[in-house]
């Protein structure tokens, strides 16, 4: 039998999740968190199998709730059921240790069939989500990023502008616009508060 605990910030959702694996003779929810923290604990405490991890909620979001429980409990499979697909979310689940990333939209067997990957070890991924690692895996350098493209994200990440980052490095300002534009592509995210903020959670940032 597998273990399932829902987190999810939503009652109306986890109340449809717990019915759409009702039915399942091999999976029991056993169960239900609002947040990532007390999704951690029910893990630890019920021995899940497998959690059902929502990515943004309040307090202690998936991902960091995902890093947690890679560590405290590694023998649990955290499977994320989220609306957001970009690479901004993405990235730093799998990254974190995630076996699979799927949509809300997804149909009922499908996430019965999820789970039970899951639970065997195995990595389940949306279309569009594996359309975003494949591009991540791709592009030149990704994630790697420059001395160079360090310094302008540090500048940044310290408050200065661009022209007051071009006038640090003596360069020019259209230069610092391209440069943003590398780090965000190989960070995945689109603006410079989710760079800095990625910046930091890679260690890139002093």
């Amino acid at each position: 039998m597998i273990r399932l605990v829902i987190v999810d910030d939503h009652p109306i959702v986890r109340g449809g999740l717990r019915d759409t694996f009702a039915g399942a003779e091999d999976i029991v929810v056993v169960g239900e968190a609002g947040d990532g923290a007390e999704g951690i604990e029910r893990a630890k405490v019920l021995a899940a199998d497998v959690v059902l991890m929502d990515v943004r909620m309040p307090g202690m979001d998936g991902v960091a709730a995902t890093a947690a429980l890679r560590e405290w409990a590694p023998s649990t499979r955290v499977l994320i059921l989220t609306t957001f697909d970009s690479e901004s979310d993405v990235l730093p689940a799998i990254e974190a240790g995630a076996i699979g990333y799927l949509l809300k939209d997804a149909l009922p067997d499908e996430l019965t069939r999820a789970v039970r990957a899951a639970a065997r070890g195995e990595s389940v991924l949306a279309p569009s989500v594996t359309q975003h690692l494949m591009g991540q895996v791709r592009r030149p350098g990704a994630g790697t990023l420059t001395d160079r493209e360090k310094e302008v994200l540090q500048l940044v990440a310290n408050g200065s502008s661009n022209r007051e980052a071009a006038a640090a490095l003596f360069i020019g300002e259209a230069s610092i616009k391209t440069h943003l534009q590398h780090i965000y592509d190989k960070l995945g995210v689109r603006d410079r508060a989710s760079a800095v903020a990625e910046g930091y959670r890679r260690r890139l940032l002093t």
